[in-house]
């Protein structure tokens, strides 16, 4: 055993700080490759058509190129699938139902379908149609605008309000059913004091990573190397080998640094095996780096959503219906489906609840995972719904809420594994000053400028999924720890260190972490904030291990001061195994291992979430509160300051947790005033497809945010206690704005981006 944690839980300096400062860290792209060439995607120009021919032969001659990839003359991928013009391919099976361990990989998973030169349809504007290979990345982009296209287009399907509606039995939502029904919804809201329905809309919206998505391939013989920009390094090895039909060990993939996802790379799309495709027919290395536009259809995005809410409560506020309805957009190559329901059916304490999911096809880009995918749609419209129900109530926002608090999970009627909910609201509301607030809209003002405070619950889900690790402790006492996870911005190379330092007893710096290959033990993708509780748990349970196997290692030797002694009187402390009893009798891990002749003692553990999974509900919690200042006349709106509090279970390190709740409000801010995807409604093109015309947050936008954490111990969802903080720190801002504008302006706005011009109407 260790005697005390003395890593885990202190704001530890991130320890691969300095290679990023000084460029040292090196991203897929930047990986030294000898002889590489650059690869550049031909996109479609049209949303829906069948190619009839491509002219590339002017570009076969441009300088510098040395393969020009077409429907036309690309080989033929053993298993890549092949979906009709415009049929998409069957759904997944069903996932487990169980609340611990339904991350997006262990929901069923996503079964991308990429668009590989296989066949000549074209079903989104900026498909990839083409791949140019040449010397360098100038002659390829150059190359690209040299090929010439002749389509037989047919008229996309583009408008939301008029697409059909995909057929029930081929709505299947990731982790769910289509329909969730409890208790008698009718009844319910006949037996409603009050009620309150309208209908909350979310755009189309698009990750901007500060790194795009890139790939180098390397082929050796029948063996392919992929360094990869990746949330996700199994899904991809996967997914390319079945594309090319090799065994999986043929395929290895590398990212030791990713520069920013948020649900983007979570799984592969077509630029990987385009790239391995074009590196195995030019016999080079091939680098291939998506353009900033290309970010835009080709690897997903924020579906847009339509919701109707319908709120029922008696006089005192207690909820006596709920009805929340979600028709989300995706591709004609799959069905996804945007989980805006699933915060709607645990959040609160009522009898009676209806959630339904719809899904229309368009022919745009197949949406995928964006930061609390559903969860930070989802929250918008039923944390704006109950304040507008508040509202009616003549209630405080915060006592409706406390009024319909879930103590147990209304959708299973399982305990929680911890929640600090109420916490979070008195921690908030205290830092935030909230008992200042008037609840008249328009009555607070700070000179000119309009003042508005709102305030939203947030939740995710704490999901663990299976993982392995493995601890070795090398000749010179220090310890070398391997899992095959992902630093996407995180900072999982620290917290990692920091676990397995305490479970090791020695410092951090004793502590070498590696990740990001496939030839390490397999760890889930980091996606759905399931990476500390997952891979954390691998390494506290390989590092734990490793310590029991030194332990009797030390305990029958008979050259160390702890022979003969018994293994549970024996504790791991500042780099020592001694007596618990007697601190002089021990020694250290460097001691030890010196009489081991050179070799390493080495353990390999794997973990997945036990029968606790099933016996608990399992969510992380939190309260956002927002200030707003609105100009009265332009009908500008500003955010200088939000107060969040959250139980996301033990905090690994409190720096690193706090950059995610920050980031997530950041990426909130962005949600309610700014993030929208335009279409062009007769082309299907991505309008506003660079960083000058899709707008995000910058320093200048964003006020003081102030985050809490509530203490919390949660014994069952893993063992270290940690929850994630990736994804919920989003959940509840982009309501907490909206609720605040209205504060504010007296104005509703229902439809997001909350825009000037929805002020002033």
């Amino acid at each position: 055993m260790t005697t005390r944690d003395d890593a885990v839980g202190r704001p530890l300096e991130r320890v691969d700080g300095r290679l990023k400062v000084t460029g040292a860290a090196r991203y897929a792209a930047e990986m030294p490759v000898a002889g590489v060439a650059h690869a550049v995607l031909i996109t479609s120009t049209v949303a829906r058509a069948r190619i009839q021919a491509m002219d590339t032969s002017a570009a076969e001659r441009a300088p510098g190129v040395l393969k020009v990839l077409t429907p036309f003359n690309a080989p033929r991928l053993p298993g890549a699938p092949r979906p009709g013009p415009q049929e998409p391919p069957a759904p997944p099976a069903p996932a487990p139902t169980g609340t611990g361990a339904q991350g997006p990989a262990a929901r069923g998973a996503v079964m991308r379908v990429p668009t590989l030169l296989q066949d000549e349809h074209v079903r989104y504007n900026g498909q990839p149609i083409g791949v140019v290979v040449a010397e360098t990345f100038e002659q390829a982009l150059a190359a690209t605008h040299l090929v010439t296209v002749r389509y037989a287009a047919e008229r996309p399907v583009l408008d939301m309000a008029s697409a059909p509606k995909n057929p029930p039995e081929k709505v299947h939502p990731l982790g769910g059913e289509r329909a969730t029904h409890r208790g008698d919804v009718a009844r319910g809201l006949a037996d409603a004091v009050v009620h309150v329905e309208h209908t909350y809309t979310t755009p189309l919206e698009n990750h901007n990573p500060m790194e795009p998505h890139n790939t180098v391939a390397v082929w050796e013989g029948d063996a392919l190397t992929l360094y990869d920009s990746t949330q996700g390094i199994t899904s991809v090895r996967n997914t390319v080998a079945q594309h090319f039909g090799v065994p999986r060990e043929k395929v290895r993939v590398v990212s030791h640094f990713t520069g920013g996802g948020f649900g983007s790379k979570g799984g592969p799309w077509s630029h990987q095996s385009l790239a391995a495709m074009a590196a195995r027919e030019t016999g080079r290395p091939v680098k291939l780096v998506l353009t900033r536009r290309q970010m835009f259809g080709p690897v997903g995005g924020r579906p847009r959503t339509v919701q109707r809410v319908t709120l029922g409560a008696d006089r005192s506020g207690a909820l006596t219906a709920i009805r929340h309805t979600s028709t989300s957009n995706t591709s004609t190559l799959e069905d996804w489906i945007e989980p805006a329901l699933n915060q709607t059916k645990i959040l609160y304490a009522c009898p009676n609840l209806e959630a339904v999911y719809d899904v229309v096809r368009l022919n745009v880009g197949s949406p995928t995972f964006q930061r609390a995918p559903g969860e930070s749609t989802g929250t918008f419209a039923l944390e704006s719904a109950m304040d507008e129900l508040a509202i009616a109530l003549e209630m405080d926002p915060i006592e409706l809420r406390l009024r319909n608090h879930a103590d147990t999970d209304p959708e299973t009627g399982h305990p929680w594994s911890s929640k600090s909910l109420r916490e979070c609201y008195r921690a908030a509301a205290e830092r935030f000053g909230w008992s200042k607030r008037t609840a008249a809209p328009r009555s607070m003002r700070d000179g000119r400028a309009l003042v508005g405070w709102g305030m939203a619950t947030a939740t995710y889900p704490a999901r663990r999924n299976p993982a392995s690790c493995t601890a070795r402790m090398l000749p010179d006492g220090r310890a070398w720890v391997r899992a095959g996870t992902q630093e996407i911005g995180c900072g999982t190379y620290t917290s990692m260190t920091q676990v397995a330092a305490d479970a090791l007893g020695i410092a951090p710096d004793r502590v070498r972490f590696e990740l990001g290959e496939t030839d390490m033990p397999e760890n889930p993708a980091s996606t759905g904030s399931v990476t500390m509780a997952s891979t954390g748990t691998a390494v506290h349970d390989a590092a734990s291990a490793l310590r029991r196997r030194l332990v009797q290692l030390a305990v029958t030797d008979p050259a160390s001061p702890l022979s003969g002694a018994a293994e549970g009187d024996v504790v791991a402390r500042d780099g020592r195994l001694s007596l618990a009893s007697d601190a002089s009798r021990g020694e250290s891990y460097e001691a030890l291992m010196a009489r081991q002749s050179g070799r390493v003692v080495e353990v390999t553990t794997s973990t997945r979430a036990g029968p606790e999974a099933q016996q608990y509900a399992m969510h992380s919690f939190g309260a956002v509160f927002a200030e707003v200042h609105v100009d009265e006349d332009l009908g500008t709106i500003r955010v200088p300051r939000v107060v969040t509090a959250h139980g996301v279970g033990r905090i690994v390190n409190p720096q690193t947790a706090r950059s995610q709740i920050v980031g997530g409000v950041v990426w909130g801010v962005g949600m309610a005033l700014l993030e929208e995807t335009l279409v062009d409604p007769r082309t299907g093109r991505y309008l506003n497809a660079d960083l000058a015309e899709y707008h995000v947050p910058v320093n200048a936008d964003i006020g003081t945010i102030d985050t809490i954490f509530v203490d919390e111990n949660d014994p069952h969802v893993s063992a270290i206690g940690a929850k994630g903080a990736g994804e919920i720190g989003i959940t509840g801002v982009a309501a907490a704005i909206a609720n605040a504008v209205h504060h504010a302006t007296g104005v509703r706005v229902r439809d997001l981006p909350i825009t000037l011009d929805k002020i002033r109407r």
